[in-house]
């Protein structure tokens, strides 16, 4: 954080006092930042009070004839290391994925060209709603870093996503970006499988299951924001493919085999997919039901954990899910071994995780099993990434 330079976006929120504590451990970190203050934001914190923690000058009107002689809300947007938007509103969202710029705050983020960060905090049922979802999708596919809001209580007494993720979680956040990280996974290539797989039973009907596909999305994201060369296999599933990843979509298992075997050599591969282990001889027209229960010819699919564990061309780092029920941390040491990878990410989906927004996971590997307290999919992802950089960076994937 040491010398960085942080324009932050004062959004409209109960949320927006945060901001001040968000301020003071930036300033502590070593950085510098700039506030822009909505003119929402303005109806729940100062400019005094902004001015006082950044030592700055707050902006709030884009027509200042005195700055804009020198075209200030370009200067803002570019004098910055990264643009931070807390909080972020689903109003300042729905502009910023549209491209609305009608007022300071939109237009500088239209017209920035640096990272953008933004921190969501709104209703539980406004973060759910179709809309903001989409909009979300459109800005991280467009690049920009949107953090998964806390869960709890709100100030309007409902519970559930939408509260603004604590000041501590976004510095860490910031400092991601800042680093871009970096690459540190630069010059790696990683497979990532996601989704369910669909195996026909007739032209209409398919065998599947509940994957959502959510976490190996996250996780292709956050390998490319590392830097890597991810190609992202993703079953049928309705989500925006991730900004710098490449992904080929397939619907059974023996094709989304076919897609990783064609994605080797790679340094890594990580199997987060849902495969179906079963699929059947697929009847060419429509099962009638006056005709009773079908006689389903049943065979097996590729075990293609497995198989690319065993392979010739076996990445230097294989990592499997383990999608539970009971005995989770058990199942998943058994799996591990009779599957040869490296890691096994175990988790139990006796609950709403698949299809949720949050995940709690257990990391087992040989030196033993590490317990991930219950956090967004996209921080789960984050830590994932971190680890398998530590991992292709040393040479040590145990």
């Amino acid at each position: 954080m040491s010398g960085a330079r942080i324009l932050l976006i004062v959004g409209g929120g109960i949320a927006a006092y945060k901001a001040c504590e968000l301020i003071r451990l930036i300033r502590k970190g070593g950085g510098s930042v700039r506030c822009v203050r909505t003119a929402g934001g303005a109806q729940f914190v100062t400019a005094m009070t902004l001015a006082a923690l950044s030592e700055q000058e707050v902006h709030s009107r884009l027509w200042d004839l005195k700055n804009e002689a020198e075209m200030g809300h370009i200067q803002l947007s570019r004098e910055a290391d990264l643009v931070v938007v807390c909080p972020a509103t689903a109003d300042l969202l729905a502009k910023m994925a549209a491209g609305i710029a009608d007022d300071l705050a939109t237009t500088l983020l239209l017209a920035t060209d640096k990272p953008v960060l933004a921190a969501p905090a709104m209703n539980v049922r406004m973060w759910q709603h179709p809309a903001t979802q989409r909009n979300v999708a459109r800005l991280r596919a467009d690049g920009v870093t949107v953090l998964e809001p806390d869960e709890g209580e709100m100030a309007c007494g409902e519970f559930g996503p939408g509260r603004l993720p604590g000041p501590e979680r976004i510095v860490e956040a910031i400092g991601q970006c800042l680093a871009g990280t970096a690459g540190r996974l630069s010059g790696k290539r990683i497979v990532v499988t996601a989704g369910p797989t669909h195996e026909p039973i007739d032209p209409v009907r398919v065998l599947a299951n509940r994957s959502s596909g959510k976490q190996g999305f996250a996780i292709a994201s956050a390998l490319a924001d590392l830097g890597a060369e991810v190609t992202l296999v993703a079953g049928p599933v309705a989500l925006a493919t991730p900004q710098g990843v490449r992904r080929v979509d397939v619907e059974t298992a023996a094709q989304m085999k076919a897609v990783v075997d064609a994605a080797l050599p790679a340094d890594a591969a990580i199997l987060v997919a849902a495969v179906a282990d079963w699929s059947v001889a697929a009847a060419p027209a429509k099962l009638k039901k006056a005709n009773g229960p079908p006689s389903l010819a049943w065979s097996p699919n590729p075990d293609i954990l497995a198989e690319l564990a065993a392979s010739d061309r076996r990445p230097r780092l294989v990592v499997g899910f383990a999608a539970e029920t009971e005995n989770v941390v058990e199942e998943a040491q058994a799996k591990r071994l009779r599957k040869g990878a490296d890691w096994i990410v175990a988790n139990d989906v006796s609950g709403d995780v698949m299809g949720g927004e949050s995940n709690e996971v257990h990391l087992v590997t040989a030196d033993g099993v590490e317990h991930w307290d219950g956090a967004p999919k996209a921080d789960v992802a984050r830590r994932l990434a971190e680890r398998i950089a530590d991992a292709l960076g040393t040479g040590d994937d145990g």
